[in-house]
Formats: C-alpha cells, sequence, structure tokens
C-alpha cells in the first residue's frame, strides 16, 4: 500500500486510539456575570473545524491570576460574557483543521496564549441550548478545546503532562520576566513582590542567573518557604511589619537593582520604584484594577530608571518551551514542587476560593483525566 497522508494519519489515529470525530458536547467552566462564580455547563461544540483550528482533548489546567482578575473585572466591563476561560494546559491533539502544518493528530501539546508558530484561527462558535458562547483562540477550563494553531507547541510524547501545563505561563512568564523585561545580570539585586505561580518561577529564573540578593516578600508563609526552596536568599513576610524598611536593611541602604511586581497593588508599584536605584528597573507583571493608578516622581525616568509592564515576559512559545523544559529534563528547573494541589473542573470554584486564601501555595491545576 503506498504511504500517503491518509494512511498515515489512519495509522496515528489507532496507534494513540484517537477517534477524529468532534464531540457534541463538552464540560466546560463558563464565566456567566462578573464577580459571580463560574457555571460548569454542558457546552455545544461546533460540527467541524475551520481552518488552522486544532481539537486538543485537554489533560491538565493550569489557572493564573489573569482569571480572577477576569472574574473580578479588573480590566472594566466584560463585553464578551458569557464566556470561556483559561490559558495555560497541556493536552493530546484529536484532529486538525484545514491549513495547519506544526502539529498533527496525537501530539502532545502545551496550550499558550502568548502566539507562537501557525495560523491565527478564528474564534470557535460554541453555544449552550443554541445561545452564543464566546472563545477566545485558546480556552482551557474544559475537557476539549479548540484552539488556533498558533497557541500550541508540540512537546516530545514522553512529556509529563502534569509540568507540562505550567509552560503555558507561569514558566514561561517567569523566566522571561528576568531573561526579557528585566534583564537581570549577575549579582544584581532583585525584589520579587508576590510569590504566586508566576513568582515562584521569576524567584527560580533570578537564581539561575546568580542574582543576589533575591527577596521574596508576600503574605503567605507557605509561599515563602517554597520561594526559599526554590532560590530566594531573603523572605519577607508583609504581616511581620514594614517591608520596604525590610527590604532596605538587606541591601544597606542602598536601593534595589530590579523590583518585580506581581500584586498589580499601587501602593507596592509605588514603592518598589521608590526603593530602586537610579539606574534600577521596575518590572511590572500585576495589572492594578481599571481607575487605580500610580503616581511617581517620573524625574529619574530621564536618568536611565525604568517602569515597564510584562507581557507574558515577552515570551515566544515555540523557541521558550522546548528550551525550558529541556532544562527541567536536565534537572536544572524545580518545576514538580510547584504544583501544591489538584482538582477537579467540578471543584473550580473552590480552587478559585483557594488561591483567593492563600490555601493555594504554588500552582494548582484542573485534572480532567
Amino acid at each position: 500500500m503506498p504511504i500517503t497522508l491518509a494512511t498515515t494519519r489512519s495509522f496515528i489515529l489507532n496507534r494513540y486510539c484517537i477517534m477524529p470525530i468532534m464531540p457534541k458536547t463538552m464540560q466546560a467552566a463558563v464565566l456567566t456575570k462578573l464577580n459571580n462564580p463560574l457555571q460548569v455547563w454542558k457546552v455545544e461544540m461546533p460540527g467541524s473545524l475551520d481552518v488552522g483550528q486544532v481539537l486538543v482533548k485537554v489533560h491538565f489546567s493550569g489557572i493564573c491570576g489573569s482569571q480572577l482578575g477576569e472574574i473580578d473585572g479588573a480590566k472594566g466591563e466584560d463585553r464578551y460574557l458569557p464566556h470561556l476561560l483559561g490559558h495555560e494546559a497541556a493536552g493530546t491533539v484529536l484532529d486538525i483543521g484545514p491549513g495547519v502544518r506544526h502539529v498533527t493528530v496525537g501530539d502532545k501539546v502545551v496550550l499558550h496564549w502568548r502566539k507562537g508558530l501557525g495560523i491565527e484561527a478564528n474564534v470557535p462558535d460554541f453555544r449552550y441550548h443554541g445561545a452564543k458562547v464566546n472563545a477566545g483562540s485558546v480556552t482551557t477550563f474544559n475537557e476539549f478545546a479548540i484552539v488556533a494553531e498558533n497557541r500550541l507547541t508540540a512537546i516530545p510524547a514522553d512529556s509529563d503532562l502534569e509540568i507540562a501545563a505550567l509552560f503555558g505561563c507561569a514558566v514561561t512568564t517567569g523566566f522571561g520576566v528576568v531573561q526579557n523585561n528585566a534583564k537581570v545580570r549577575i549579582g544584581e539585586s532583585v525584589v520579587v513582590f508576590g510569590a504566586g505561580g508566576i513568582g515562584l518561577n521569576i524567584v527560580q529564573a533570578a537564581s539561575l542567573v546568580s542574582a543576589y540578593p533575591i527577596i521574596a516578600v508576600d503574605a503567605y508563609k507557605s509561599k515563602l518557604e517554597l520561594a526559599s526552596q526554590l532560590g530566594a536568599t531573603h523572605v519577607i513576610d508583609v504581616n511581620d511589619g514594614d517591608a520596604r524598611q525590610a527590604i532596605m536593611d538587606i541591601v544597606n541602604g542602598a536601593g534595589v537593582d530590579v523590583f518585580i511586581d506581581n500584586t498589580g497593588q499601587p501602593n507596592i508599584i509605588e514603592m518598589g520604584y521608590a526603593i530602586t536605584k537610579s539606574q534600577g528597573r521596575v518590572t511590572l507583571v500585576g495589572v492594578p484594577r481599571k481607575g487605580n493608578n500610580i503616581t511617581i516622581n517620573s524625574l529619574p525616568l530621564h536618568f536611565n530608571k525604568v517602569l515597564s509592564g510584562s507581557h507574558g515576559g515577552d515570551s515566544v512559545p515555540n523557541e521558550d518551551i522546548p528550551r525550558l523544559l529541556a532544562l527541567y529534563r536536565a534537572d536544572r528547573l524545580k518545576l514538580s514542587k510547584l504544583i501544591t494541589s489538584f482538582y477537579s473542573l467540578e471543584r473550580i470554584n473552590e480552587a478559585i476560593g483557594d488561591m483567593r486564601t492563600g490555601a493555594v501555595t504554588g500552582r494548582c491545576l484542573i485534572r480532567f483525566d
């Protein structure tokens, strides 16, 4: 029998026991109203894949702080309600639409929100009792995902998919912040304010480039303990007193080279800007709520102090995910420590609540299998 695309595809489908049939429905967590719990609905799937779309079976999805911001309406009015959520996951490709070249059926993939290789496809058409349910180019709080090709990066077949899910945002953003945004150099002092999923990866990345001191600041002792395990040389619990003074004591009053804020709190951003050296860098990862503005003396910006916002660490997924995954496989990254809890999709509101109260120390994952 001649080897054709059809026979190759048939072999792959049989090899992985995958049926290339679009499910009629799927379970998905849906944001229907701001500042309210998510609703788990049986969402109706489209009948077929459009150009550049990929059907993925989601195995694990992370929950990022940006989703909490979406639920809370941090950026203002949400014109797309009701809609799906999530942008960090690992899964298996079940089927591909016309034009897709960078992934194929059976591939293990990371789902990410930063654009990689391939087609920027139209968003999928989901329904609930006939009414439209909006979605973006990638969503992950759902048992299946229809994803634009450029929001997927293929990974080795033997990859640990629990760990792989972290590369959708937490790892790539954290390492990108250090490498691309703050541009941390050997021996520079770094403050990481907020030691959540991204903050912990920032700590680890700063440690890998030999920053010193690396000061992690948070309100939860469990997060600070984990930060110490991942490379923080000093930790500060904001409940213990004046965090600003504690930071300045560690750097002997000299100011810090790099201040990275993950909280989006204006008072913390202003404090970080004030204690950074005259030619230091302040990098904002957390996004303030709409209307929560900061007040700073802008004069130092004319003399090489830098205040900038990060957009996912300016990561390039198709380049960064293989590179960072290779570091993990070489035992240079401590990622298993980051995953501290698992939830089913039905318990997603419990997971979100635990994130808000600090009960989730590192990253929690939604497990679909």
